[in-house]
């Protein structure tokens, strides 16, 4: 759990009511909106050349899915949290 904690510290945050909890849901849709612009951004300038423009589409297909889960897994134990079932 203090793993967890250190990767996810706003998931972990005290909240008192549910206004706290969808501003942190909030929050981490601002961090997977911003992170998939930058990773379209990364693509649309690399992917017209040829060999390296597929090798970057690659590393930023595994990036977008890292993001996706890191943003999922964060609401998730942010509600989690909320409800208590998760301490």
């Amino acid at each position: 759990m203090d793993q967890l904690k250190k990767y996810f510290p706003l998931s972990f945050k005290k909240m008192d009511s549910v206004k706290e909890l969808v501003i942190g849901i909030l929050t981490y849709v601002c961090v997977g909106l911003i992170a998939g612009l930058v990773i379209w951004l990364g693509g649309a300038v690399t992917g017209w050349i040829p060999v390296v423009g597929t090798l970057v589409g690659w590393v930023l297909k595994i990036v977008g899915a890292v993001v996706d889960i890191y943003v999922t897994v964060g609401v998730v134990l942010q509600v989690l949290v909320y409800l208590k079932v998760v301490k």
